[in-house]
């Protein structure tokens, strides 16, 4: 962490020459950076009984199936029957919840679709990065700032998820971009450092605001930093 920049981000290359440092490249989560989304109010809605919500809560808001629906080995479908069968006390809810999947997105995050019309005006690229089950082409549509993409990455469509460091080399590799050519926002650190292992700086994003800032605060030391090494 730069304390006099006080920005949450990495530092992988120190040294520059006329083909690297220049950030061409913005790479960009999906949950909690470009849209939110809300698990619990989703429970509360359609479960009005407060004991049953609270128990059903951690059976469908759950690491272990959240990984698996990430990385989508087995079709959606059939990894939520498995998931009913082994909570069979909650069917009717999980099948709710599958009928019912984007509502659990609620809306796109706040000064995220100004801001990213603005970057991509100046010039920068726009990748998605995303752990996400193949509904999110649901989302996709409902959501008009996944249209600034350029492109996107998937977990469930690549069959890997963060912070593995092959979904970051697919990235790179499909959209023929630099690790040291971007920087990538997401809201949780070990994605960053997934990414900062392969040479691409990362912003723990927390919302709009800081995260332009400390972009700003980035793009501004990379610049200087180049134009110290040329003289």
């Amino acid at each position: 962490m730069w304390e006099e920049l006080d920005i949450k981000i990495t530092e992988t290359h120190h040294t520059f020459n006329r083909d690297k440092g220049v950030i061409k490249n913005l790479i960009l989560d999906f949950g909690k950076v470009l849209v939110d989304y809300d698990f619990e109010a989703f429970f509360r809605k359609y479960i009005p009984d407060a004991e049953r919500c609270l128990a059903f809560t951690p059976v469908l808001y759950n690491v272990e199936l959240q990984q698996l629906l990430d990385r989508e080995e087995r079709p959606f479908e059939i990894i939520m029957e498995e998931w009913i069968e082994k909570n069979k006390e909650f069917e009717p809810e999980i099948r709710y919840f599958n009928e019912h999947y984007p509502e659990i997105v609620t809306n796109e995050v706040e000064g995220m679709y100004e801001l990213l019309t603005q970057l991509k005006a100046e010039g920068y690229k726009l990748y998605g990065l995303t752990n996400w089950c193949s509904k999110v082409h649901l989302t996709m549509a409902q959501f008009p700032i996944f249209k600034l993409l350029d492109g996107q990455i998937i977990s469930s469509e690549e069959k890997v998820i963060k912070p593995e460091p092959e979904i970051y080399q697919k990235l790179f590799d499909k959209f023929n971009i630099k690790p040291e050519e971007c920087i990538f926002a997401d809201d949780r650190a070990e994605n960053i450092e997934g990414g900062r292992r392969l040479g691409m700086n990362g912003i723990i994003f927390t919302d709009a605001k800081q995260y332009e800032r400390e972009l700003r605060e980035l793009l501004k030391w990379r610049k200087t930093k180049r134009h110290t090494a040329f003289g």
